[in-house]
């Protein structure tokens, strides 16, 4: 059955990507065996947000043929307000909806397989609307001291989480939580 899976790699100090959405941090980390794999089949569709989109641009000079260091391939989309000042890409579909729309469209896509949330603003929106299935987080041993924060969102009232798994010893620590 498909799941809306948050599923990203975070540093100790609670961020996801660099001060320009920049990856590179997560060169050199020894994920479990087997894990980019196992994502890689179980996801049938990625939804991401324009700020990570056009940091892509930006820094690969695409955004497509990223997720998973190019292993996966499938649709993506993109949720933005102004669709028509992006840079065209056949891989990419880019939506202009509600957020609950989003996650529709992207389920429906995926096939039965999971829909993967990229981006902690997109995620943020999914989290706060309850559309959030499973949030599966890789620990790793990096302080960035400055980035994209894993969740922001002053003034929410804390969102609690259920642990579902809790990894395998590794240099990255696998948490694994569903919604409380």
């Amino acid at each position: 059955m498909s799941k809306v899976l948050w599923h990203l790699t975070m540093s100790l100090d609670g961020f996801v990507a660099g001060p320009n959405h920049e990856m590179d941090w997560m060169s050199g980390l020894r994920f479990r065996p087997g894990l980019v794999a196992e994502s890689v089949a179980s996801t049938g569709a990625i939804l991401a947000g324009r700020r990570g989109y056009d940091a892509g641009i930006e820094q690969y000079g695409k955004a497509s043929g990223q997720a998973y260091g190019g292993a996966w391939d499938g649709p993506i989309f993109v949720l933005t307000h102004h669709p028509e000042d992006t840079v065209p890409d056949p891989a990419i579909t880019f939506l202009n909806c509600d957020i609950a729309e989003a996650v529709e469209t992207g389920l429906a896509a995926a096939g039965g397989r999971n829909l993967e949330i990229f981006g902690s603003d997109i995620a943020r929106q999914c989290v706060l609307r309850g559309l959030i299935d499973e949030f599966y987080v890789h620990l790793a041993p990096v302080m960035l001291g400055d980035g994209i924060r894993l969740f922001d969102s002053p003034g929410t009232a804390p969102i609690r989480w259920n642990l579902i798994h809790d990894g395998d010893l590794a240099q990255v620590l696998d948490l694994r939580y569903s919604p409380a």
